[in-house]
């Protein structure tokens, strides 16, 4: 009796998730969350810098956030490449509602459990009307999800923003919120790559590259 052993030969399919530039309020340290705030120079910068690296993962396709940080930052990167930057809203970053704006320290001012939920890992909802980290996660995988069903076997780049994009690599991993939240947290410009082939769900690849603007 004899046995053999079948490879595929269909293509590894490559998820490239980039964070946007630097902003003047991610220096202010003033939560953005949905709100459309601009690249500063320094975001251009970094984006054009990150632009080489990115485009030696030979994307096929671009999909970005619909917000101007993301989708300059996606534009940035591909000019020279001749693709489409196709904008997906669902791709936003988490819904803070009523903090936009704020800074950290006002809202510890705000939010006694606020400083203390960061620094246990716990899960809270930002703001009456915003959303949670989970649910960014959720909304994450199944965008990504419907997204690399239309691409299989192709590198996908995805630019996106910091929390979105932490989630949606531990939930893509079939991680929950706890040990995602061990990822540390994505730098401007910074991406993360999962791959996943026939045989093998994904698997991170790299997390929180960030290109030197020199």
């Amino acid at each position: 009796m004899s046995s053999s052993i079948i490879h595929s030969t269909a293509p590894a399919t490559r998820l490239v998730l980039l964070r946007h530039g630097q902003t003047d309020w991610n220096v202010a340290g003033r939560f953005q969350g949905q709100l459309d705030v601009g690249l500063n120079d320094v975001g251009r910068a970094q984006a054009e810098a990150a632009a080489t690296a990115v485009q030696a993962l030979a994307p096929d396709v671009v999909y970005s956030s619909n917000l101007s940080r993301a989708l300059d930052t996606a534009r940035l990167v591909t000019r020279t490449t001749g693709l489409e930057v196709n904008a997906d809203e669902r791709l936003q970053e988490i819904n803070v509602g009523t903090w936009g704006g704020l800074t950290g320290t006002e809202m510890a001012d705000r939010e006694p459990g606020f400083a203390a939920a960061l620094r246990n890992g716990t899960d809270f909802r930002r703001s009456p009307q915003g959303e949670t980290a989970d649910e960014v996660g959720t909304r994450m995988r199944l965008a990504l999800t419907e997204i690399v069903g239309r691409h299989e076997g192709s590198t996908i780049l995805v630019v996106s923003h910091g929390l979105a994009i932490r989630m949606a690599c531990g939930y893509l991993l079939g991680w929950d919120f706890a040990h995602t939240w061990q990822l540390g947290p994505m730098g401007n410009c910074g991406w993360s790559v999962l791959v996943r082939t026939a045989e093998r769900p994904w698997r991170l690849g790299a997390y929180n590259r960030v290109a030197d603007v020199g």
